[in-house]
């Protein structure tokens, strides 16, 4: 079952990968094999790096209670998805001059990750936006080591969910799919996270 919850985490925290990816393939903005993996590495890392920290903070409280605590974190990371999800959308600011790195704004308009416009990410776009998807999933990180996911099972399904995301995300955006199942990564996300602070708490 540890398996098994170190993949629902891994399906979650990896659904704005697929996002990202689905609005690369409808513009063609290439993502190659090397940048892929990159990409999964660094996100990978990031799971290793925030569940670590988890578990070192969770090493300083009494028995049971950082099972708690990471099941309570992980359902109240899950109700702040659904919250993104219900939120009215602003409207968008206008352009500023300048090249200026914004990385929310890179999460909601994934196209903004290619800087150059040369129609490719390359590494230092790559890392950039490893870096926003990273952020974005720390929290979760810290959570699911408190809920007791294990490591390093959690970190290498996050690594090769992300790899396989962005794969499939592409090649369903360059086929032209209708780009609205983006909106409904925060829903989705929120619920699997939920579940997994649920399953936590009671098992």
């Amino acid at each position: 079952m540890n398996f098994l919850s170190a993949f629902l985490f891994a399906l979650s925290a990896n659904l704005d990968n697929f996002a990202v990816a689905i609005t690369f393939g409808m513009r063609k903005i290439k993502i190659g094999f090397f940048i892929n993996f990159f990409i999964a590495a660094i996100i990978g890392a990031g799971t290793f790096f925030s569940m670590s920290i988890g578990k070192t903070v969770s090493g300083y409280l009494p028995a049971g209670a950082s099972n708690r605590i990471g099941s309570i974190l992980l359902i109240g990371i899950g109700i702040w998805f659904l919250k993104d999800f219900f939120k009215k959308p602003q409207k968008k600011e206008p352009e500023e001059q300048g090249q200026k790195i914004d990385l929310n704004r890179m999460l909601k308009e994934p196209e903004k990750a290619d800087m150059d416009c040369s129609g490719t990410i390359d590494a230092k776009e790559s890392a950039v936006l490893a870096l926003a998807l990273t952020i974005n999933n720390f929290g979760m990180g810290v959570g699911a080591s408190f809920a007791g996911l294990e490591i390093y099972t959690t970190t290498l399904c996050t690594f090769i969910v992300s790899m396989l995301f962005i794969t499939l995300g592409y090649h369903v955006g360059e086929r032209c799919i209708p780009k609205f199942l983006s909106r409904y990564v925060s829903l989705l996300s929120g619920a699997i996270v939920i579940l997994l602070g649920i399953y936590g708490m009671l098992f």
